[in-house]
């Protein structure tokens, strides 16, 4: 069976919108839990855990320390993702759909995003990054450019400099990007950056 964390009991989410929140590589949907603060009214937040074991942990794809992983590897768990949210949102009731991804959340998120580039209402990347994939950039840009909200800490050790530098080129590309930067808040999520996620997901869902 697998594992959603909720931020609503079922009796109240049919209706609302429904944000996908997506976990960095070696963590679990508990990792999110601290977001849903942030969530504003009418929008119902469903953490989701990885199927790909990480030691005792989990994430969406197999993923070297240079953040280098398969194309095929990455397309496959992107359609797998998208057949899970399509029966959340088919079983909730729920009006539309919008991601969040930490770390490698981040770089699912935007898979499925360049998968079906029309599916989705908005999307939030915290420190992560693009995966770099020549056969989904031959479709691009997408067709229409998705508000985006990247969050960041500068010297986040665990992005490196050309992935930060393709991220950045991709999202200019591709989407209605908002970018803010957290100075000393490392690979992690800052009380400061969920302040903002909050206002990003009041004024483009609520």
């Amino acid at each position: 069976m697998e594992s959603v964390l909720w931020s609503a009991p079922e009796a109240r989410r049919a209706g609302s919108h429904l944000l996908v929140m997506l976990h960095g590589y070696g963590s679990t949907e508990e990792r999110m839990r601290d977001l849903f603060a942030a969530l504003p009214d009418g929008v119902t937040g469903a953490a989701l855990r990885g199927p790909f074991p990480v030691g005792s942990d989990y994430g969406w794809f197999l993923l070297d320390p240079l953040l280098q992983s398969d194309t095929g590897e990455v397309i496959e768990a992107g359609t797998v993702l998208l057949s899970r949210i399509d029966r959340l949102r088919r079983e909730g009731g729920f009006t539309g759909v919008s991601l969040l991804g930490f770390s490698q959340g981040m770089a699912m998120a935007v898979t499925i995003l360049r998968l079906r580039p029309r599916a989705f209402t908005a999307v939030v990347g915290l420190s992560g990054f693009v995966a770099e994939n020549e056969l989904l950039a031959m479709a691009e840009p997408l067709p229409e450019p998705v508000p985006f909200f990247w969050g960041r800490d500068r010297r986040d050790w665990m992005i490196h400099e050309d992935a930060v530098a393709h991220t950045a080129e991709w999202l200019e590309a591709n989407t209605a990007l908002t970018m803010r930067t957290y100075p000393g808040m490392g690979h992690r999520i800052g009380a400061e950056e969920v302040r903002d996620v909050g206002v990003f997901l009041r004024r483009y869902l609520a």
